[in-house]
């Protein structure tokens, strides 16, 4: 397929909003694409080259994509800058710019545009321009336009993983009737180009057979909610196991063999690799006397010299990408496996829980006091989860995680096979809510020193983001210049097309799909003005949530859940 045609369909995704429209047209293109397409072609409409494990990516800013224009356009880059205020998209400064009739195919498209986030060394950002700058020259205006949204991460066409799965299962049967099928596949290989590939080759038949891999992300299992001790004990079961919550990072420990040599990678809860952060954990990781696993825990500051937790402000200050090993000694991380899902080539993911930790207890862990197995305590009683409650906050954690004796891993699923019961949980609303920014207000009167006086938050309703909440109260002066020097990095002149906001809560100024906060409130509330149809009553900033994505935000369903545990 030449990229000019991809194009067409991309432009069609654009103008489109409706998300069974957006399911078809993406079905479309996958029809007529060839099953060594399907993956790249997969990966380019998300914005991406690879999956976001890989960390691929192609290291051009905004302002170095001026330099590009220059040298593809040949023109002053002054004057591109001029035309970039005026048209406030790279993408619409490329379609006016292009001249060229030339095409590449899709698979030459992005294989250049992996040559270029290869580049490295000396002298590698003038190369990357000037192998970006030649890719543009041969392409027409549309295709010129996408391909140069990508590097910056401003494809915007509004979707995500999810509506690929559905574009996957029309391409097959002209409805979503296989999507829970190609859900599960994705669940357990996270590779979504990987998974279009095979359904490609092989129709169903070519993901039946997927079992976890190590050095492949498996999406996490999520926890539910319930109000009282006495509601666990009904739903998850009369006897339950209770753990602590730790208030960290969750990690993926994936242990495995690579040409001889083994090897150790750290996923994030939304699947990015962590591995180069934490050199310390990789290398106390590296003694588990394991030829292959794949672990689920949560990695937590830890204070040696008082035998403390770290506040989560403080446990963050690890999540950077440089001063690395200066932060490993000012923040040292303890990590605690409370699960294990994948141990010396066999798939322990319908396996029951009870069982799971049971192969847990059993691994040599190579003897050292970084890692831990979480602790456990069997109970049938109301009483003792809330005296664990106590204790577990006592130490500084967040609460705990109450699990079901004999549920499989539920891979991508969030449901009542495990609960988090928090401080929260015990009056108003049953847990904070994970919102994502989506724009700000100027400060006026005393907060003009701050450059934020309020801001807008929403939450997810599958692929787009809702608004539920305006807060202009319940920071600190120091969140408040925190909040302002996070989203002027993250200010857009276009509402994203993702956000659904009633026009009379326009905020000043957009913020793209990035930054998530951990909000909590006295009560939910029913709103005529928030397009979640929901809004939060006397909303606070508890943190900023860098280990989270967009895409692990408080959905609306969630909310809905929490509304209707007020009436409990």
């Amino acid at each position: 397929m030449q990229f000019s045609e991809a194009s067409s369909y991309l432009e069609r995704l654009e103008k489109t909003a409706s998300r069974n429209q957006i399911t078809e047209i993406l079905s479309d293109l996958y029809k007529k694409c060839s099953k060594e397409e399907i993956d790249k072609i997969t990966y380019l409409v998300l914005g991406q080259l690879a999956p976001n494990y890989k960390g691929i990516v192609l290291n051009i800013a905004e302002k170095m994509m001026f330099r590009v224009f220059s040298k593809a356009y040949k023109m002053e880059i002054g004057e591109v800058r001029k035309l970039f205020k005026v048209k406030g998209d790279l993408g619409e400064v490329a379609l006016s710019l292009a001249k060229s009739k030339k095409d590449l195919s899709v698979v030459e498209v992005y294989e250049r545009l992996m040559a270029i986030s290869e580049a490295g060394g000396a002298g590698s950002q003038e190369r990357k321009v000037v192998l970006m700058a030649e890719l543009l020259s041969s392409l027409n205006p549309l295709s010129a336009k996408y391909v140069s949204r990508i590097p910056v991460g401003r494809l915007r066409l509004g979707f995500s993983d999810m509506t690929i799965l559905d574009s996957l299962s029309f391409m097959l049967t002209k409805d979503k009737s296989k999507r829970k099928e190609i859900e599960n596949a994705f669940n357990v290989s996270c590779d979504i180009g990987r998974i279009a590939s095979l359904i490609k080759a092989k129709g169903m038949n070519g993901i039946k057979d997927i079992t976890p891999q190590a050095g492949i992300p498996i999406r996490p299992s999520l926890c539910e909610r319930l109000p009282s001790a006495e509601k666990i004990l009904e739903k998850v079961g009369k006897t339950v196991y209770v753990e602590p919550k730790y208030d960290g990072f969750r990690s993926q420990i994936h242990i495995y063999e690579e040409e001889g040599k083994k090897k150790v990678a750290i996923f994030s809860r939304n699947l990015e690799s962590t591995t180069a952060m934490f050199p310390d954990l990789v290398e106390v990781i590296e003694k588990i006397k394991v030829k292959s696993a794949i672990f689920d825990g949560e990695a937590i500051g830890y204070d040696p010299k008082n035998d403390k937790f770290l506040p989560f402000q403080e446990t963050i200050q690890r999540k950077r990408k440089h001063g690395i090993e200066k932060a490993a000694v000012d923040f040292p991380l303890r990590l605690f496996l409370f699960d294990v899902l994948f141990l010396n080539g066999k798939s322990l993911l319908e396996v029951p829980f009870s069982e799971r930790r049971s192969f847990l207890e059993k691994v040599d862990l190579g003897g050292t006091k970084t890692i831990e197995i979480a602790r456990q305590v069997k109970t049938d009683n109301a009483d003792t989860i809330r005296d664990l409650i106590k204790k577990y906050l006592s130490e500084g954690l967040e609460g705990a995680v109450i699990k079901k004796i004999d549920a499989p891993y539920k891979a991508g699923g969030r449901g009542y096979h495990w609960v988090k019961y928090k401080k929260t949980t015990v009056k108003g609303v049953a847990d904070t809510i994970d919102c994502l920014v989506l724009g700000v207000n100027k400060g006026k009167g005393k907060r003009t020193g701050f450059g934020v006086g309020a801001f807008l938050v929403g939450i997810k309703d599958k692929d787009t983001f809702k608004s539920v909440s305006k807060i202009g109260t319940g920071l600190s002066d120091e969140q408040w210049r925190e909040l302002d020097r996070r989203t002027r990095a993250l200010e857009v002149k276009v509402k994203p097309t993702s956000y659904e906001v009633d026009k009379n809560l326009t905020p000043d100024v957009w913020v793209k799909p990035s930054l998530v906060v951990e909000i909590l409130a006295d009560e939910i509330t029913r709103s005529p003005i928030h397009k979640a149809g929901l809004a939060l009553r006397f909303p606070r900033l508890i943190k900023f949530r860098d280990e989270k994505g967009p895409s692990e935000v408080t959905t609306l369903e969630e909310l809905q859940k929490l509304y209707q545990m007020q009436k409990v």
